[in-house]
């Protein structure tokens, strides 16, 4: 079946090393969608740090064009209207800031505007984030929390030292019911509401817009990345991509330095 939708992750999937959206890459995906495909940004970050790139690609502020934000936990039209939402509860936060005090590792929460992290100690990783996706970064007590809507959490800090705390299987198993945990970079681990990926986000887009897996096409490269790879009838990894999404991908295209997006999508409309 045709390709009618594409799914794009944007950190090292869309951006190249610079963390820059290659004129080659912006002008493939414009001509995506001057031919009727919908191209939906699926990544972990928050609307602000989408925005400019929905802006660039001719594509924000519509109706009919569509964005996955949080890793799956928000999927709405680029001019803000909602079409799934999966947030934390208080104790779901609660849960999370927990597990980061017992292994001793950094942690903070998005929202749709806002950071937030108990450390008074804050992370570089945190300040990395808040800069990178253009959210106001406070800081909160986890009694100051109870109320506010969290989109999902992310535990960050040095990879070696997330690494030993991931290790500890033991602690983290009792949750597995409750969360999603993803690495999306090697100092970041994601966590959301259980059953919200990247993947079941564009399988209910997908629904909405009577689409089915066969007519979706997508790209990526790391493990938050892999539930849509999987899903879609087309899963294509970025050259840069880690090995279990290359595995599972249907093919691998070039890396993000060399424009693998555009090349795939170049390809496609041949």
């Amino acid at each position: 079946m045709a390709i009618e939708l594409i799914a794009i992750d944007i950190d090292g999937t869309l951006l190249n090393e610079r963390n820059e959206l290659a004129p080659a890459t912006t002008q493939a995906i414009k001509a995506a969608t001057k031919k009727g495909i919908k191209v939906v940004l699926c990544t972990g970050r928050p609307m602000t740090g989408v925005t400019a790139y929905l802006d660039t690609l001719g594509i924000n502020a519509a109706t009919d064009q569509y964005v996955v934000t949080f890793n799956g936990a928000l999927a709405q039209t680029t001019d803000g209207k909602v079409i799934s939402a999966n947030a934390l509860s208080y104790d779901d936060y609660l849960d999370l800031e927990a597990l980061a005090q017992k292994l001793s590792i950094h942690f903070h929460v998005e929202t749709s505007d806002r950071m937030y992290t108990a450390d008074r100690d804050m992370s570089e990783y945190t300040v990395h984030e808040a800069k990178l996706v253009s959210l106001p970064l406070s800081y909160r007590t986890t009694g100051e929390m109870r109320g506010i809507t969290i989109s999902k959490g992310m535990y960050i800090d040095q990879p070696k030292v997330l690494d030993a705390a991931i290790a500890h299987q033991d602690i983290w198993r009792p949750f597995e019911e409750q969360f999603t945990f993803v690495k999306s970079a090697p100092f970041y681990l994601e966590a959301t509401k259980k059953g919200t990926n990247k993947g079941n986000a564009l399988s209910m887009l997908a629904q909405t817009l009577n689409l089915t897996a066969d007519n979706v096409m997508a790209i990526g490269d790391q493990q938050n990345d892999l539930s849509m790879i999987e899903y879609a009838g087309f899963g294509v990894a970025m050259g840069n991509a880690i090995p279990s999404v290359k595995q599972a991908a249907q093919a691998v295209t070039l890396d993000n330095v060399h424009n693998g997006v555009a090349a795939t999508i170049n390809q496609m409309l041949s």
